[in-house]
């Protein structure tokens, strides 16, 4: 395949993947669960989840400890250990052998790294903070700052791989790790880098996340049926269920990736951006923002709502959001969203807040790869403003042909993010 040279506005393609989520340790198994309908949530075994309103979470299925090197592994936050199992996939997969330098295929200077987390170190914060109360102010690590400020994982990230053309993090809730992948695609697409690590991670399965989102009744309290908990587009859905973990592509200039012979899973196109201007928790109703996120994407980009086939929803089984999701795409696909079809994929990994735009953009890679829909679970009883059509509820066939794929992540504060990707 050849693609058009253009120095201010190139090509990006994605050239590697890599993840860990609560439904396997690499892009891989997490597809393959994705594919099968499996649910990754289950009861939450530690002690202190007995008192707690949820009791269950997405914990993921290999813990970074068993690939990250243990000495390594205590100076870093558990959202910066995903990060990074998640890099070591993404890097191998698109053909790097070693560090940039050290592998003359990539000039470090020409190397960035975007990773975002919607909340950061939280449990290193909260775990220091109990060492400090209960053990006195000599026990606090003195990692602590480098392993609980927001920016630690795309650091640590830029480190591994020997970033030089700039390591990002942007934090924008629930959409950060769209927002990451997004601003990456203008690193490259803008010639500051040729190669960019970009994604989300996150770790916040701890009694404090878990309480508060509990008792701001975002969370779903179905203790007595975890895996059927997340169910988005399900007129019984009472919230999210919470998940971690991480998702990285590689993402790289078209004429980089010719150059040096790399596999291509397809072409980023681009982002559609904006504010909701609403709450600073609840969706905007009528989906208004999450309209102009989209419109934004077909307007700044060489793109049509007649090529999506696919929509990788944010769909995280509150009522609210779900709906005002659809309404969105209803107004701006009109007729075009009778060939689209929607998959809900946090109804099996959980919500992976800040890393969700990161496993869910992975996801919609592999699904323009292998031309398949994921299903949502759990749909028992559609809601009634939700056409049955447009919900993948199997995994399912895609067209052959040019196809897009859209990836949808919004977050509290009112931030949407739409990512496209396309077959090459």
């Amino acid at each position: 395949m050849s693609f058009d040279v253009n120095t201010t506005n190139r090509t990006v393609v994605v050239t590697g993947i890599g993840a860990t989520t609560p439904l396997g340790g690499d892009s891989a198994s997490t597809w393959d669960g994705l594919v099968a309908g499996r649910s990754g949530i289950a009861d939450l075994d530690q002690e202190w989840a007995a008192d707690l309103p949820v009791r269950f979470a997405g914990e993921v299925a290999v813990e970074p400890t068993e690939v990250i090197p243990r000495p390594q592994a205590r100076k870093l936050d558990r959202a910066a250990q995903f990060a990074l199992v998640a890099t070591r996939e993404a890097w191998a997969d698109a053909g790097f052998a070693a560090r940039a330098g050290e592998d003359s295929a990539i000039d470090p200077d020409r190397l960035g790294a975007v990773v975002a987390s919607g909340i950061g170190g939280v449990t290193t914060l909260l775990e220091q903070y109990d060492n400090l109360r209960d053990k006195g102010a000599r026990r606090v690590s003195p990692h602590t700052v480098p392993m609980l400020m927001p920016n630690s994982p795309a650091a640590n990230v830029g480190l591994q791989i020997n970033a030089r053309a700039g390591v990002h993090t942007p934090v924008s809730a629930c959409a950060s790790g769209g927002e990451a992948i997004g601003y990456a695609v203008e690193m490259i697409r803008t010639g500051r880098a040729d190669v960019v690590v970009a994604g989300g991670t996150e770790a916040a399965i701890h009694p404090l996340p878990i309480a508060a989102f509990a008792n701001m009744m975002a969370m779903s309290k179905n203790n007595d049926d975890p895996r059927g908990a997340s169910r988005p587009y399900d007129k019984a859905r009472d919230g999210f269920v919470l998940g971690e973990g991480a998702g990285l592509l590689v993402l790289e200039s078209a004429e980089h990736a010719e150059r040096r012979g790399a596999k291509v899973y397809c072409e980023a196109v681009g982002q559609g951006l904006s504010a909701d201007s609403h709450h600073i928790a609840q969706p905007e109703p009528s989906g208004r923002g999450i309209a102009a996120a989209l419109e934004n994407l077909f307007a700044q980009n060489d793109l049509t709502p007649a090529e999506v086939v696919h929509v990788n929803a944010h769909a995280t089984s509150t009522p609210q959001g779900d709906v005002a999701e659809i309404k969105a795409m209803q107004k701006v696909f009109g007729d075009e969203l009778g060939h689209v079809l929607v998959s809900g994929t946090k109804s099996m990994t959980g919500h992976l807040l800040g890393g969700a735009g990161g496993i869910e953009s992975v996801a919609a890679v592999l699904t323009v790869e292998h031309r398949t829909a994921p299903p949502t679970i759990n749909v028992d009883d559609l809601d009634d403003e939700v056409a049955p059509e447009l919900i993948a509820v199997r995994a399912t066939k895609l067209p052959e042909g040019r196809i897009v794929a859209l990836n949808n992540s919004f977050g509290f504060g009112g931030h949407n993010v739409v990512l496209a990707f396309r077959s090459v």
